[in-house]
């Protein structure tokens, strides 16, 4: 169930109108260090207000997307296995659509949900990943759930060398040593995302953000900061490579608000998904 909600950047779009359909993911039941994830999406909703729809990177207005805003999802804190279903079924009720699914988390651990519906849509689906951690535990405190296992599941699901993680700075010895086997692996910077954009420019890509590929001092609202993160700017300057790619689908995830009174991670969180949704929407309609 969908609940109501103020729309992202006053988006009045219906779903049939859309080309891109954004639903938030408010969870964070196995976040292991400091929570608040679920308030992120409702708080961008708030902030998308006061930023210009208007890039000046890419010089589009997102006045020229059509964005369809269906709201957060009710989910069931506490059962992940539920949660996770409930954003596969919302995820294949959006392909089926014919339009990109956007996921607002939330913690990490919701992109399986995504990843499993888009992955059965595209089974030759690569997935690009920027994140600070490795998330390749098998488990996590007992847990097979978790944030902290997140990309294992993934790398159960899809074939070796079609994951591409960049900007990941902490993990266990074993983590490295898998990434650098089974994962197109870039750790600590985001350089060679160019070149991957030209490897996979005929595949379907789906994009997972972990803010917290961000250094905490740009962006100190996640609940598990890592320092020695990447600028905005350069972020940004990567996800540009990222343009005419055939984007099926996307999430931006680990916004804490309650990490960061002063709103400029939400800010920069906003700012992300603005370029995101030109990048999709673009290549989507260039198609």
């Amino acid at each position: 169930m969908l609940t109501n909600h103020t729309k992202f950047f006053g988006y009045d779009y219906s779903l049939e109108q859309a080309d891109l359909a954004i639903f938030g993911a408010p969870f964070d039941s196995t976040t292991s260090n400091r929570p608040g994830t679920r308030f992120a999406p409702a708080l961008m909703r708030l902030d998308s207000i006061n930023l210009e729809t208007y890039s000046p990177y890419q010089k589009i207005d997102l006045t020229e997307i059509k964005v369809a805003d269906i709201g957060d999802l009710e989910l069931a804190f506490g059962n992940a296995e539920k949660v996770l279903a409930d954003i596969y079924t919302q995820t294949k009720e959006i392909l089926v659509s014919a339009k990109i699914p956007i996921m607002l988390g939330g913690e990490h651990l919701l992109t399986l949900g995504a990843v499993r519906a888009v992955y059965e849509a595209y089974p030759d689906l690569n997935l690009i990943h920027l994140d600070a951690h490795a998330d390749l535990r098998e488990e996590y405190l007992g847990e097979e759930l978790s944030h902290a296992t997140i990309m294992r599941h993934c790398c159960n699901l899809l074939p070796p060398k079609t994951i591409h993680s960049f900007g990941v700075r902490s993990g266990l010895r074993e983590e490295f040593e898998f990434a650098a086997e089974n994962l197109n692996f870039h750790p600590f910077e985001l350089d060679h995302m160019q070149d991957i954009a030209n490897i996979v420019r005929d595949k379907p890509i789906y994009v997972t953000i972990d803010l917290d590929v961000l250094d905490p001092a740009f962006f100190p609202g996640t609940g598990t900061p890592e320092p020695g993160g990447v600028t905005f700017k350069e972020l940004l300057d990567n996800l540009l490579y990222l343009r005419n790619l055939n984007i099926v689908g996307f999430d931006i995830v680990e916004l804490c608000p309650p990490e960061d009174l002063t709103g400029i991670s939400s800010a920069a969180a906003c700012k992300v998904l603005r370029e995101m949704l030109i990048i999709a929407g673009n290549a989507k309609n260039s198609l």
